[in-house]
């Protein structure tokens, strides 16, 4: 009995041995076959090229290759035919994007150069403007108790029934109210309400604005004041004894009694005589005035401070 039982125990004691899977050796020979096929195949597609370059024009495997060419040209022509229409619209469409594309960097170069050619005609108008500021300031015609103040107009009406313009200095820069306004064209306004850097201008086309005025030529006298239509001017209580003619310069009057003097220094231009006349019923005449100064397109002033202010 235990001689049995020693057997038993060196028989499961004793080691088995493993037998190797199948399907490491099936793997290994698919592999295998796979490895000889491929190198079947490089080795007939050499032999063939070899062939085909060394045999002449009209041998076998040029044979075969034109048959199938030919063979296979309907298929090249339905599939040249199907694709033809996609290819279009692909062409179709990218020449759009690329239309668009091209457009709005077109459009940005045009408001590029629009807006530089803006911005030079703008200073060329400020350049030119402050030359003939420049000129005025320096010639004869330029009040001489008076300094200047330029500056520019940086609000305009926002209607046709406020004749007031605002400007870019104020009581800062020696502005007091009821300060006269010109340009090197004449006459603009008055100095009606101020600030610490602005002031409000009050135009000579408003009704409330009164101006003692003469007849260069002539030195009839009269009101100068805001007409009936749009910016147009009066020359209002001009008797009938005096003389007005067609063209005549009107300026401003300009008075002094003792030490009061009126507003406006004398001899400037307001505007020329565009129509007059007269019937035995009126007293005065009826003066129709051209304003010499475009109140339309202002866009500096020159403000007159006297000198003897301080």
């Amino acid at each position: 009995m235990p001689r049995n039982r020693d057997a038993r125990l060196a028989v499961l004691g004793s080691p088995v041995p493993r037998s190797r899977p199948a399907g490491l050796s099936s793997r290994s020979a698919t592999a295998l076959r796979r490895r000889i096929v491929a190198g079947a195949l490089v080795l007939l597609s050499i032999v063939l090229i070899t062939i085909y370059f060394r045999e002449p024009s009209g041998g076998g495997l040029h044979g075969v290759q034109s048959g199938g060419a030919a063979v296979l040209r309907p298929f090249e022509v339905a599939a040249e035919r199907v694709a033809s229409p996609f290819r279009d619209g692909y062409g179709w469409f990218a020449g759009l994007v690329h239309a668009k594309s091209e457009n709005s960097h077109l459009r940005a170069e045009v408001d590029k150069y629009s807006q530089l050619a803006t911005q030079n005609a703008n200073a060329a108008q400020e350049n030119a403007d402050l030359k003939r500021q420049l000129h005025y300031v320096g010639s004869k015609e330029f009040p001489r108790d008076y300094d200047y103040v330029a500056t520019d107009i940086i609000s305009r009406p926002p209607n046709e029934f406020e004749q007031q313009v605002l400007i870019a200095r104020g009581s800062s820069s020696g502005i007091r109210f009821g300060d006269p306004v010109v340009n090197a064209d004449g006459l603009i306004g008055l100095v009606t309400q101020v600030a610490h850097d602005t002031a409000q201008v009050t135009l000579l086309t408003d009704p409330t604005l009164k101006v003692s005025a003469l007849d260069l030529a002539t030195r009839a006298t009269g009101i100068v004041a805001a007409g009936q239509g749009r910016g147009t001017l009066i020359l209002d209580r001009v008797s009938k004894s005096q003389v007005i003619n067609q063209d005549d310069l009107i300026v401003t009057q300009g008075w002094r009694f003792g030490k009061l003097t009126s507003r406006y220094p004398p001899g400037i231009p307001i505007g020329f005589v565009s129509g007059a006349s007269q019937n035995d019923l009126d007293l005065f005449w009826q003066v129709q005035l051209h304003p010499k100064v475009d109140f339309g397109d202002l866009q500096s002033v020159l403000v007159l401070v006297p000198k003897n202010r301080h």
